[in-house]
């Protein structure tokens, strides 16, 4: 790597320009490329800065100074009244999507929301991301939302074989968590075609965490003591859809609201 200093650079090019002026419309040339390229690269990082900049201005000024005793009250507790799981997906935002306000619902976001069965060594992140909101915080409800479009289950479903060897690092590890759903839609599902498979899967994978869901204690008991609601939703931002069902393990919804 060069150790040469702007400075030197410059003085080089007006050296060489002086003794050969016929360069000067190839130097000005690459001179434009070059300035184009650094102002470009300084846009997108000033872009960016800018953007979370007046993201949080037009919060603070139209959310947190506008309601002082909800982010009083805020600063002191908090009491949310659901668990939400949910994929990682930037156009899938809960929050947006039901509308949900500070403090109302505790979200865990992932690659296609799914819920790992209870595990303390493997699964560590999740148990603790559960056990906190339900024996601490005691959430009322629990809801799973998968989507339509889903990447990561386009990529289970992709998988031939769930023994094979993987080609990531992390991710088809992680999504092997709902192989139950992929294997019963492809059986169940053999004549569709590969996309309405997928959909089909991103509802199934939703009710294989719901039942994971059981396999932990303190998610199990509050169930079984009628403390705890757990459900199952599919939102398709193709059709603009909503469908949510309760912890019956079908996969067509109990009823849809659009």
């Amino acid at each position: 790597m060069s150790t040469e200093s702007y400075e030197d650079a410059i003085k080089r090019l007006g050296e060489l320009l002086s003794k050969k002026s016929d360069l000067g419309n190839v130097a000005a040339a690459k001179i434009k490329k070059l300035t184009d390229e650094l102002e470009e690269l300084d846009s997108n990082k000033l872009d960016a800065v800018e953007r979370l900049k007046s993201g949080f201005i037009h919060f603070k000024t139209n959310n947190y100074e506008k309601n002082p005793t909800l982010h009083n009250a805020l600063a002191k507790s908090q009491s949310p009244k659901f668990l939400v799981f949910a994929c990682a997906d930037s156009r899938v935002s809960p929050s947006h999507i039901l509308n949900f306000q500070l403090g109302e619902a505790f979200i865990v976001r992932n690659i296609a929301n799914m819920v790992p069965p209870y595990d303390k060594a493997k699964h560590s992140n999740v148990g603790a991301a559960l056990e906190y909101p339900i024996t601490v915080l005691n959430v009322e409800n629990i809801l799973v939302i998968g989507h339509s479009c889903c990447g990561g289950i386009k990529g289970l479903m992709a998988i031939e074989d769930d023994t094979a060897p993987t080609k990531t690092e992390f991710i088809e590890n992680w999504i092997q968590i709902c192989a139950p759903a992929k294997n019963r839609i492809k059986q169940e599902c053999k004549d569709l075609s590969f996309e309405d498979q997928c959909t089909n899967c991103e509802k199934e994978a939703v009710n294989v965490s719901l039942g994971n869901l059981l396999s932990y204690p303190f998610v199990r008991e509050r169930v079984v003591k009628n403390k705890l609601s757990i459900r199952g939703a599919h939102y398709d931002f193709v059709k603009g859809t909503f469908d949510l069902w309760e912890l019956d393990f079908k996969t067509t919804p109990a009823f849809a609201l659009s």
